[in-house]
């Protein structure tokens, strides 16, 4: 046996329950903290505490970066706990809307908890025999619900971003054969097309994948931030003739900034008769599939050879929850796996690891199961039916307001607007507009993201939380009000 005496008794938990009661109180009271920090978020700031202190972040998390050489008391660390919890971004807020980040399913929270006590790895069956065989069995079924097909599944991954390039790279290496022998020496070069407000992660995955950022032709949208279906035949076109190999189309469902949906079923059409692989981005849209009024707005989905989907956003499974579905499942295999052969393999399974570009992995299929479990198809239907109804009742308080302005017409829950006051000269709206987060967030502690988009800056809320309800948006008009009232009088913010 190992010598210990130097650990502290709560290091680790003794698998023959020595610390148990150590543990249970130390548990106890990890738990009771976190539960007062996320039963009381409403009472505090949207944002991080230290946005009202007068020292910079990074001075006072420095505080707690040193690594110590003997252990720290258990008590301080609490304290320390505390302060990191003040100092984090308080997204369990209702007003804490600017983002496509919301409160997690207690059973997410739980089956993080649980994952991470029991270690298994998801490099293989081996290491991991329920998850190994529950995630494939799972992900058919989300498989299932877009539409792909009985041939079709998946793997889970952290983060959209490795979703999309796990994509590419399958759609890369079926077209130009390049599992083994790369693509040093092609005739012509790869190139894809995805809309220009497609997400950066399609850049950084041609990046990785030896094509070059300049491999994402970015095609021109219309004026309601959805892929123009006539630029995007022109520029397939160009590309050929420019001596380009075009072997892939990206479609978004749903947009980073507006959440606007491209015309998947033209889009789809236009790649099938190029022989183009066609992918769908719909790390936020996805979800619309489990709302029977609503999933409609993804009609084509199901013609898609792979999809991103992102239960950690509209589906509220804790970080981090990704899945990339594929219509062939055989085409992972094929075109992907790696075998290792220091993993001892299963006759009817497949170690995920080989066809994940990760290899070692959380098991994160236990808290999706565990939140698809606890609230069903009907209670996430309900969520995302009651996002809509809000949307529209925050759209129409735009309306009514002359000097706010829509960046596009909402096509779900995410509403990028600005104010657009005759008083004050275009040049300056993207300083008024900033003025107005500052203002939202210092008098209704309500948190509205400032993206950049098509060059100006704009206001974005994302109508995710569970608990934000009318009177809170009435209060954030009612202070945009306030804040235009007296800027028009006066010339100056209030």
């Amino acid at each position: 046996m190992m010598e210990r005496l130097q650990l502290p008794i709560t290091a680790f938990i003794d698998p023959i329950g020595t610390n148990r009661h150590e543990i249970e109180a130390l548990a106890q009271q990890v738990l009771t903290r976190l539960l007062t920090h996320l039963s009381y978020a409403g009472d505090r700031s949207a944002l991080p505490s230290w946005k009202e202190s007068p020292l910079p972040a990074e001075i006072e998390i420095a505080n707690f970066a040193s690594i110590p050489d003997l252990p720290v008391e258990a008590a301080l660390l609490l304290d320390q706990l505390d302060q990191i919890l003040a100092a984090s971004m308080n997204a369990a807020n209702p007003r804490y809307i600017g983002h496509m980040d919301s409160m997690p399913t207690t059973f997410s929270m739980f089956g993080d908890l649980i994952a991470s006590a029991i270690n298994n790895n998801m490099l293989s069956v081996e290491m991991s025999p329920v998850f190994s065989r529950l995630e494939p069995l799972l992900l058919k079924q989300f498989a299932a619900i877009f539409g792909l097909g009985e041939s079709a599944g998946g793997v889970l991954l952290s983060g959209g971003t490795l979703a999309n390039l796990q994509a590419l790279a399958v759609a890369r290496n079926i077209k130009f054969q390049a599992l083994q022998k790369g693509i040093v020496g092609l005739d012509k070069q790869p190139v894809l097309f995805a809309s220009e407000v497609a997400h950066t992660s399609l850049q950084k995955a041609a990046m990785l994948l030896g094509l070059g950022t300049d491999a994402v032709i970015r095609v021109p949208i219309n004026q309601n931030s959805q892929m123009s279906i006539a630029a995007l035949q022109e520029q397939i076109e160009r590309a050929i003739d420019a001596g380009q190999e075009p072997f892939c189309v990206v479609a978004t469902a749903g947009t980073t900034t507006t959440g606007n949906i491209d015309p998947i079923n033209e889009i789809y059409q236009i790649a099938q008769a190029h022989q183009l692989w066609f992918h769908v981005d719909a790390a936020y849209g996805g979800a619309l599939m489990f709302s029977p009024q609503y999933c409609q707005k993804l009609t084509g989905i199901e013609n898609a050879d792979s999809i991103t989907f992102n239960p950690q956003k509209w589906l509220y499974v804790a970080k981090t929850c990704v899945m990339i579905l594929f219509k062939h499942f055989s085409s992972l295999k094929t075109a992907f796996q790696i075998q290792a052969p220091y993993m001892k393999s299963a006759a009817d399974l497949t170690n995920l690891g080989e066809i994940s570009v990760q290899g070692t992995r959380h098991a994160d299929v236990l808290k999706l199961w565990l939140s698809m479990q606890h609230l069903g198809r009907h209670s996430y239907a309900q969520l995302i039916n009651e996002s809509y109804r809000l949307t529209q009742f925050f759209v129409e308080e735009i309306s009514k307001r002359s000097f706010l302005e829509l960046a596009s017409l909402p096509e779900m829950n995410i509403i990028c607007f600005r104010g657009v006051p005759v008083h004050v000269a275009p040049e300056h709206w993207d300083n008024w507009n900033t003025k107005l987060q500052t203002y939202l967030g210092r008098t209704q502690n309500t948190f509205l993201s400032l993206p950049l988009y098509q060059g100006q800056r704009w206001l974005r809320a994302v109508l995710l939380n569970p608990y934000t309800d009318q009177t809170q948006i009435l209060e954030l008009f009612e202070a945009v009000d306030t804040f235009f009232s007296c800027n028009y009088k006066s010339g100056e913010h209030p």
